[in-house]
């Protein structure tokens, strides 16, 4: 008798995680590559904070707060994936978009403007300033808002 209880509940917990690990399979490669980006913008982060405050003369240290708060960041948009992807999967062929992706786009996209402004601290400003330039001006004209691109850069002034 208790070994078929233990079979029932073996049978129960791996379904369970079976139907978990199908419902994560489609987003798992959205996870990986918005991760890849999360990392290695907080890496970057970290290196030009350093720098800018070497620059300044202050002390520089490591901050677990803001650590902790990149690692909740990351939760959520972990989350935000795996929620767009179960959309996806509900809502298949009713929606024109895959949601998953765009979201996971969006976010890589901001993790990239972030790292262009960590390398432009690190490295040559003009190469990075022009990419942020570039990628702003596109931006610019399909919103139709002004960006200001570079900190040591002046507003563009319309005549």
């Amino acid at each position: 008798m208790k070994e078929i209880i233990e079979q029932r509940c073996l049978k129960i917990v791996s379904g369970v995680v079976a139907g978990c690990a199908g419902l994560l399979a489609p987003a798992v490669p959205l996870m990986i590559a918005a991760l890849t980006f999360m990392v290695i913008d907080f890496l970057t982060g970290v290196l030009a904070d350093r720098r800018i405050a070497r620059s300044e003369g202050r002390v520089w240290h490591f901050e677990s707060r803001r650590a902790w708060r990149s690692v909740r960041k990351v939760s959520l948009v972990m989350v935000g994936i795996v929620m767009a992807s179960a959309l996806d999967g509900l809502l298949g062929g009713v929606l024109p978009v895959e949601l998953a992706k765009l979201y996971t786009g969006f976010v890589c996209g901001v993790e990239f403007w972030s790292y262009l402004e960590n390398a432009s601290v690190l490295s040559d400003k003009k190469l990075f300033c022009s990419l942020r330039r570039l990628v702003g001006d596109r931006l610019e004209r399909a919103v139709g808002e002004e960006f200001n691109m570079c900190r040591d850069e002046q507003p563009r002034v319309e005549e």
